[in-house]
């Protein structure tokens, strides 16, 4: 998963029919090594490559997608984002924001729902700075990149925004490139380093960011962030460690399972409250994207299946309001991906619309994309469009709809 180069699998639907294509996104690191035959770079789990002629490492363009200022972009958050045509998913190349890109790109960025403006990090591990953060106007100019100061590299994977904040996210998953020469993995979860959780006005630097502290734990994906009061609330889903790029193993029985939880940053008083939202264990976070940065009622998230491997069986919704869930589960031998929450046009309320995803049937070796109500989560799907080859299970999605392409 993580060392695959991207593939783009998309679904068109059109005056009730349905089509279906799949592109590898055209990078530099995938054009040379098939022009070589061979791989010409190691892995995530190694040191890079300092000595490799075409650089220390491969931008696979693999992670997640991100839509703004009428153009898609393909992400991987250790390089620049790729640019692709839609609906043909052809890739147009990098795209440095005309020059003014100085960082790597994070697989997720935040598009202000209400504003049109995009935030992103890009985070360094070798050497300092170790994170820049930088807005981007609606119309998709780069306006600004800021120094946040950090002690240490750490894989910082995801971020959250509200109406007024960028909340960043500095835990112990860290990166010390001493650790190779005792033969140790470069990454280690350090399980007692604290985490710490700044926050940031939207347009602030490093002189405005408020530090706080909570308890180790470990972040992949955040669902929401909103003010209310004096408090600025996160949602995501929380692991109290990870051993997931290759940390020694410990006394963790808890390690790498992911559940939906939720802090609350008391900006008057600097103290922090946790509170557990769901005992299910569940990843892939979403919501309506309409509501992103502000109060929600509801969010979804994919349920993991048990397995060895790290497999879903189902969509959980959550309600923040009622402190309850229910889940679409998708059968016996059948494993879907994230869902993308589809708002219905001119929608009243925030959970009308469907949840997308593409799902595989191990028992009938056959991928389809399934559309389910929101509002009816426990019913059949509403619709399913059988995919005439293998759809992998991969990471993260995005529905377009037919005015965003218009507007392009």
């Amino acid at each position: 998963w993580f060392d695959g180069d991207g593939m783009l699998h998309g679904v068109q639907i059109n005056n009730g029919k349905a089509s279906y294509l799949n592109r590898y996104i055209q990078t530099r690191g995938f054009k040379l090594e098939q022009e070589a035959g061979k791989s010409i770079w190691t892995g995530l789990l190694e040191p890079p490559q300092m000595d490799n002629p075409y650089g220390p490492s491969k931008n696979t363009a693999n992670t997640a997608l991100v839509w703004q200022a009428g153009k898609l972009l393909a992400l991987w958050e250790g390089g620049k984002p790729h640019a692709i045509r839609v609906p043909s998913l052809e890739t147009i190349g990098t795209d440095n924001y005309d020059g003014k890109l100085v960082s790597p790109f994070t697989a997720h960025p935040k598009v202000d729902p209400v504003t049109g403006e995009m935030m992103f990090f890009g985070y360094s591990l070798a050497e300092p700075p170790y994170l820049k953060y930088s807005v981007v106007s609606p119309t998709g100019e780069l306006l600004k990149t800021v120094t946040i100061d950090l002690p240490v590299g750490v894989m910082m994977h995801d971020f959250a925004i509200t109406a007024d904040y960028t909340i960043f996210m500095d835990l112990p998953l860290t990166f010390r490139p001493e650790r190779a020469q005792q033969g140790e993995a470069v990454f280690q979860f350090e399980v007692n380093r604290p985490s710490r959780f700044g926050i940031l006005p939207r347009h602030g630097d490093n002189n405005d960011i408020r530090w706080f502290e909570t308890s180790s734990c470990y972040i992949f994906h955040t669902l929401n962030a909103y003010s209310e009061g004096e408090e600025v609330v996160l949602i995501a889903c929380r692991m109290s460690s990870t051993s997931v790029l290759g940390t020694p193993e410990f006394d963790d029985p808890q390690a790498d399972i992911p559940r939906l939880h939720q802090w609350r940053f008391h900006l008057g008083t600097g103290l922090v409250r946790e509170t557990s939202l769901e005992e299910m264990p569940s990843e892939f976070p979403r919501l309506n994207e309409q509501y992103l940065g502000r109060k929600t009622r509801y969010g979804y998230s994919s349920r993991m299946a048990g397995s060895e491997l790290p497999l879903f069986d189902g969509i959980i919704k959550h309600d923040f309001s009622l402190n309850q869930s229910q889940t679409h589960e998708f059968g016996s031998g059948r494993y879907g991906g994230e869902a993308f929450f589809v708002p219905r046009p001119n929608a009243e309320t925030e959970d009308d619309g469907w949840l997308v995803t593409f799902l595989h049937d191990e028992n009938s070796q056959t991928s389809e994309l399934v559309i389910i109500s929101a509002q009816n989560l426990t019913s059949e799907p509403i619709a399913r469009v059988i995919i005439p080859q293998r759809v992998p299970y991969g990471f993260h999605c995005l529905w377009l709809s037919q005015a965003q392409l218009n507007n392009k």
